[in-house]
């Protein structure tokens, strides 16, 4: 049996992980300025466009368990931008909203994906063709 399977320039895991880091990174700058992190910016991108929805569902959103989320969303919290409550109709259940402050930094926010978009030289085509084929695999992967 050959050994070119357990060679790192053979793995598909590793640029792909590896551009995961490099982005997040690129971020950071940006999102500082909005006093937020890689994985609140990702929260509050859903809550720009849905102004309320479930814990259940924002972590199936961004895949993610409660036991990452949970935090996460106390310290969202903490800085005015988003408030938890538990569902009138379902005690179980715990809604995540958009408050007027973090409606607010979404003005802020718009200028991220804009300077962002200057990181990485892709044509919008390469763009649409990168995100189809990633989402394939978190679909193969049994996201």
């Amino acid at each position: 049996m050959n050994d070119d399977c357990l060679k790192l320039k053979n793995q598909l895991c590793f640029p792909i992980y590896a551009c995961s880091r490099e982005i997040t990174r690129a971020y950071k700058p940006y999102l500082e300025k909005l006093n937020l992190t890689y994985t609140q910016y990702l929260v509050m991108m859903v809550l720009w466009e849905q102004k309320e929805v479930t814990v259940k569902s924002l972590g199936n959103s961004l895949c993610l368990d409660s036991g990452t989320l949970t935090p996460l969303l106390k310290k969202l919290e903490n800085k005015g931008f988003a408030k938890r409550a538990r569902a009138v109709d379902d005690e179980r259940s715990l809604l995540v909203s958009l408050t007027n402050e973090g409606e607010k930094l979404k003005v802020k926010a718009r200028t991220v994906p804009i300077a962002m978009g200057g990181c990485v030289d892709l044509s919008e085509d390469d763009v649409k063709q990168l995100r189809t084929i990633l989402a394939r695999i978190l679909d193969n992967l049994g996201r």
